[in-house]
This record gives structure tokens, sequence and C-alpha cells, in this order.
């Protein structure tokens, strides 16, 4: 045997042993789902594009295919690389059954996307639509995303948003929910600032998904275009844990493969840049804050979200002030522009987890408590929080978590 069919054995056999590790070493169960908007380009539809999707820590993928038979060897491709497909493609609208009887059974199906951002006027014929499809496979959801608040109301087709997510809830019967909100933006003068509608998003949102007893998803911009900068770790951080502490059950990255200038914007600086198809920073900032969400997944993954406040001398609009500390917090103050302070249970467990606000600067946090009170780190571990002083730096964007038993 030549050199050379001895390097393409071993070559394969590395190949099939990281396919099989990647398929057998995370329990999806035990994981808050990671989205990737705009996933892997249908040009790419290689077991190596969605390895390399996977090893950013990215567990799902939602791609926009020009044909079923494109998704078919998309599929292929995802279920090789232990990665979740939520589907796409014309027949989809076109034969829902009959796309729903073709994937039900494929080992990397997640879910069936129907359409973007609808208005009012279109819920009831979505809601026929995802009827169509349950008819056929009931085990895996439909999936849509809805507009954020500072969509007009032309868009929305409401008065109000909460109008507009209470419609949505009672007319397309969907098992999970989902919107879209951008909230780091460049302003004219060139100074990155979080959009004043962001939280009052999140409260309403996780509000009416609680009352309807659904999951819902979340998203952090990861590529640039118009006023939105190419994001910092410290911005992708505050999305995410931001989500996270307001419940969100998934947490979707719009975009991971850059999209084509032909969209209509100065799409750039994604995960995956477009033209030349290689990594960007961006792909190595969501890897890093993908390990931290799977290594405390197992804080928010089924929590019940007992309460969510903020500090700081100036509170988000439509958000609520921190008035009163579960019995174990003896003490919680918090300097810079404050913090989210959202108090979760699973089972006999409590979490307090608290986000620093400021993407630009850190918060000294202070916090104390009686000998029950434990710190989570960023690992996953858990230590006595006694072993820590009081006052502790929270980096720009980032997250602390401390627990205890009922």
């Amino acid at each position: 045997m030549n050199k050379i069919n001895r390097w393409c054995i071993l070559a394969g056999l590395i190949l099939a042993s990281t396919i099989l590790f990647a398929q057998s070493s995370d329990n999806p169960k035990e994981q808050i789902p990671i989205l990737a908007w705009y996933g892997v380009s249908p040009k790419e539809s290689t077991v190596e594009r969605y390895m390399e999707l996977r090893q950013s820590g990215i567990t799902h993928n939602f791609t926009f295919f020009a044909n079923v038979e494109e998704l078919a060897t998309a599929m292929e491709a995802a279920k090789k690389a232990g990665i979740k497909m939520i589907i796409h493609c014309p027949e989809l609208e076109k034969e829902p059954e009959k796309i729903a009887r073709r994937f039900k059974n494929h080992q990397a199906l997640a879910g069936y996307f129907l359409r973007d951002e609808p208005g009012r006027s279109s819920f009831p014929v979505l809601g026929e639509w995802a009827k169509r499809i349950q008819s056929v496979d009931d085990k895996h959801f439909c999936y849509l995303n809805l507009f954020p608040n500072y969509a007009p109301k032309e868009a929305l087709g409401t008065d109000t948003y909460r109008e507009h997510v209470q419609l949505f809830i009672q007319e397309v019967p969907l098992q999970l929910l989902s919107f879209d909100h951008y909230p780091i933006v460049t302003d004219p003068q060139g100074n990155r600032v979080i959009r004043g509608e962001w939280y009052e998003n999140l409260e309403i949102f996780s509000d009416e998904a609680r009352k309807a007893g659904k999951p819902f998803w979340a998203f952090a911009l990861t590529v640039a275009h118009g006023h939105y900068p190419i994001p910092t770790p410290a911005e992708i951080r505050l999305q995410v844990f931001s989500n996270l502490a307001y419940g969100a059950q998934g947490i979707q990255y719009f975009t991971y493969w850059t999209p084509s200038i032909k969209e209509g914007q100065d799409f750039h600086h994604g995960p995956i840049d477009f033209d030349t198809r290689k990594r960007t920073e961006v792909y190595d900032y969501i890897s890093v804050i993908n390990s931290e969400i799977k290594n405390l997944s197992k804080v928010f993954l089924e929590a019940e979200v007992i309460s969510i406040s903020h500090t700081g001398d100036i509170i988000p609009a439509g958000t609520h002030p921190l008035n009163t500390l579960p019995g174990v917090i003896t003490k919680l103050e918090t300097d810079g522009k404050g913090a989210i302070i959202s108090h979760l249970k699973k089972g006999e467990t409590s979490y307090l987890v608290i986000v620093n606000r400021d993407f630009e600067k850190e918060m000294f946090l202070t916090i104390e408590g009686d000998k029950r009170l434990k710190r989570m780190l960023k690992d996953g571990s858990v230590v006595n929080a006694n072993a820590y002083i009081s006052k502790l730096t929270v980096s720009p964007g980032d997250i602390c978590i401390y627990l205890w038993e009922s």
C-alpha cells in the first residue's frame, strides 16, 4: 500500500471518528438549543461544512433552500455531523403534508419553518398551514419568527405589540414562540447604544409566553449591516445572557453565513464570510460564548422564571426595579449602569442570575448571603459563595450566577 492510499484511509477514519463523536458526545435534551439563521449555504452542503458549524457549538441550522432535493442533500450532511435542521423549501408551502411525510422520520429534523415576521392579516393562513403539517407530524415543531416591538403598527397589523403577540398565540398553534430584536446600534455620532425598547420587548414576550405555557427563543445579532456594527464578544454576551435571564429556551444567531449584498443590505462580518467562505473573528466569538451557554444550560433549560428586576439609577423602560431579595441573600448592590436580576427555579434549586447591562464597562457587584449560598462558575462548576470576597467585578455584558437549595 503506497503512502497516498494509507493517508486516505487514515483521513477517512479520522473524519468518521470525528462525526461519531459529534453525534454521541452531547445530549441535546440537556442543552439550550443554539440556532444558526442563514446557516450553512446550500451551495456548501457538505459534512465538513456542517461539522464546522457543529464545532462552533451551534446545534441547529436554518437555511433557505431552492427546492426539496437541495434540502434533502443538506439533511444528509447535517445528520452525519449531528446537526438538527429547521427545514424550508418552496414545496413545504405548496405540499406541506407531502414534505412532512418525506422528512418526519429523518434523524436531522427538528422542525418546519413557515414564514418570517408575519403581520396580523397572515395569522389565519399560517394557522392552517401549521395544522396541515401537524396532521402528518406532531412530533416536530412548526416555527416562525415574530417582529420586534419597534416594528411600526402598519407592519404589526395591531394597535400594540402585546396585542400582536397575544393574537398570534391564539391563532397560530405553534409549539414554541420566537421573536427578533437587534438592540445594539450605532447612533448618528458613531456611538454604540442600546435601543430603548429592548428590555420592554423581553418583558412582554416572556410574559406572554409564560401565560401561554410555551417556550420562547430569542436572537443575538452576529452580522454587521446598516447601522448595526460588527459585534464585540461583550455585545453578543449581553444579548445572549439577557435572553436567557428572561427565560429564553433557545438562542438564535442572525446570521451564521454572511448574506449576499443582493439581499439589500451591506452585510459583512458574519461568522462565515460570503465572498471567501472563510471564518471571520465573529466565528471565534460565538464559539467561546456557545461553550459558556452549554456549560450553563443546567441553569436555564426548563427553568421557571420567578421574578425579573433591574438595578441602576435609571432602569430600562417597561421593566421593574429590584425591591426585594430572596431570603438567602442579605445584600446585593451594583454600580455603573446596573444589572438584570433574574430569579429562576428548577425543582428544589433556586438561581439568582445577574447580568451586567453595560457592554463597554465592567460592573462591581456586591453580594452577601447566608451559608446556603453557592456560586456557579462559567464552566458550570459550583463552589461556596463565601470562598470569594463579597465585592466582585463582572465583565461587560457578562453574567454571574448564585444558587441555593430550598
